[in-house]
């Protein structure tokens, strides 16, 4: 049962806003990357206030900052800081005229390969750091100032925020679109509000149906080792006004067939050009007894033509020992190994449609993504 759902009840994720106490370098203030410190939730509400683009990166690596869109939020914003610094470190050249921009493109293009790497199979990080990088680049040989690309920068990484909001709330009513009334809903990991500029992905389509009156239940898979179901989507839920129940990685099999599960949706790391969604680990299991139950599982997110089929992904394999505890408390004896991959791979055929900003697409159609370039109808699964 629902009750006063309201999205303003959560915080925003990540921002870049302006440190206008001193202005001797960039004359409208230095950048600061602000961010939740994810991993503190539920039990803190605690900002980080980044000002080096190097502390941005450990953030990156820590999962302080994470999901998809977040994280190449932070991405853009971890390039306008070191631009930033250029600025910061040379100021008697900081506002001429680039003639001769070696020393600068050096600079930043180190930087930038560190940042895109802090987390291996985070395309958007990727993704947002090249666009980044291609402004600064452009701006350079054409002899711009460092402090004017560091300007420009700083206004890409706020478009960023804008676009990517107005992207969520639109896979958000169209998602809404395919649940029924009085919903139970399946999610894995988070992909709310809280992995994203603001609004969510998946649950941005679970936040548009609920205030159709749609959803009766969510159920947040814990997610293990680091729990970001129970720790961040359940909080977020509950924040929103959502009945939500956790339940641990073990149990969504029996749910789904007990408790009347009507839709599992996640959002991903990756939407390969082949219809294979890359997600945290977990999801593919939940995808087969999904369709083994006949429940329908749908994605959001956009297909990425970095990775046109599923050879293109690699999945980042992290430190083991978080699967030998619990929330820092060791539980499994000494001498036993961990295994500890991020992500796991979902084939299109579990596949029942993929929520875009465009429409919604199936999994063996996703060229039509970026071939139809408007909203059509025709692209809703039925």
């Amino acid at each position: 049962m629902q009750v006063n759902i309201d999205i303003n009840n959560i915080p925003r994720t990540i921002d870049l806003v302006r440190d206008d106490s001193n202005t001797s370098v960039i004359p409208d203030g230095y950048p600061v990357l602000s961010i939740i410190d994810q991993t503190q939730l539920p039990y803190a509400e605690a900002y980080l206030h980044l000002r080096d683009w190097r502390e941005a990166i450990e953030a990156i690596k820590q999962l302080k900052v994470r999901g998809a869109p977040a994280i190449g939020i932070a991405g853009a914003a971890s390039v306008a800081l070191a631009a930033a610094e250029f600025c910061a470190t040379n100021e008697g050249i900081a506002r001429d005229e680039m003639n001769n921009p070696a020393d600068y493109l050096e600079f930043m293009r180190q930087a930038a390969e560190r940042i895109a790497h802090a987390r291996p199979t985070a395309v958007n990080l990727m993704h947002m750091v090249d666009a980044a990088m291609e402004i600064v680049e452009e701006e350079a040989v054409s002899g711009s100032s460092p402090v004017v690309i560091a300007d420009k920068l700083y206004e890409f990484t706020k478009r960023l925020i804008v676009e990517d909001e107005d992207a969520n709330r639109k896979m958000g009513e169209l998602g809404a679109a395919l649940l029924e009334e009085r919903s139970s809903v399946l999610t894995h990991c988070n992909a709310g509000s809280l992995a994203t500029a603001f609004f969510g992905t998946a649950l941005g389509v679970i936040y548009e149906a609920a205030l159709q009156g749609k959803i009766e239940m969510v159920y947040a898979d814990e997610t293990r080792p680091l729990r970001q179901g129970a720790r961040l989507t359940a909080t977020v839920c509950r924040d929103m006004g959502f009945d939500v129940t956790v339940i641990s990685d073990n149990m969504p099999a029996f749910v789904m067939q007990r408790e009347g599960v009507d839709v599992f949706t996640t959002a991903a790391d990756a939407i390969c050009c082949d219809g294979h969604v890359v997600n945290k680990v977990g999801t593919f299991q939940n995808a087969i007894v999904a369709k083994y139950m006949g429940i329908p599982y749908f994605v959001t997110g956009a297909p990425d033509q970095g990775h046109p089929t599923v050879d293109t992904v690699h999945i980042e394999m992290r430190d083991p020992n978080f699967t030998l505890q619990a929330m820092g408390v060791r539980t499994a004896a000494e001498g036993v190994k961990g295994y500890y991959p991020a992500f796991d791979i979902t084939p299109p055929h579990l596949v029942s449609g993929v929520v875009t900003d465009l429409g919604i697409y199936s999994p063996y159609d996703l060229h039509r993504y970026f071939t139809d370039g408007h909203i059509d109808e025709h692209n809703l699964v039925v």
